[in-house]
């Protein structure tokens, strides 16, 4: 069974799962197009982050930043063993759910183009392509996607 909990980006098994993804968008995108948040900058007030839990492994993460209006998803990412388990179906459900119990109207989030698997997930749960949201301008690597809840 997997469990969604609010957690703490510093606890360990988070913490690295967060560096292996910060890796990865590293390795697959230009500095300047990676818009990852910190592991400080998850524990802001305004920032519920989330893992997704098998037992006491930590296989997924997720956050939701409340910004004036909206929700933005920021820090998904599935450990690759646990990939194909449902594990960021089930994060991303707890992430709306929330979005919706705070009272905001849509959520968006800005993705790699190259993620294909990322682009299926969203896609699935019904976000569609927009234009550039917040503080992001457009750039070759970001797709940027909204929902209305």
């Amino acid at each position: 069974m997997i469990v969604i909990e609010r957690s703490d980006p510093k606890e360990p098994q988070a913490t690295a799962l967060l560096q292996a993804s910060h890796a990865l968008m590293q390795s697959l995108f230009p500095p300047e197009d990676n818009s990852f948040l910190s592991i400080e900058d998850l524990c802001a007030p305004n920032v519920y982050f989330h893992t997704a839990r098998r037992g006491d492994k930590v296989l997924g993460t997720g956050a939701l930043a409340v910004k004036p209006g909206y929700g933005e998803i920021k820090s998904m990412f599935v450990d690759p063993s646990a990939r194909g388990q449902g594990v960021a179906d089930a994060l991303l459900r707890a992430l709306q759910d929330l979005a919706f119990e705070q009272g905001l109207s849509a959520l968006k989030l800005e993705t790699g183009n190259s993620l294909q698997a990322a682009l299926r997930l969203y896609a699935r749960h019904g976000f569609t392509t927009c234009g550039p949201f917040g503080d992001y301008t457009a750039n070759d690597s970001s797709i940027f996607m909204t929902k209305t809840l």
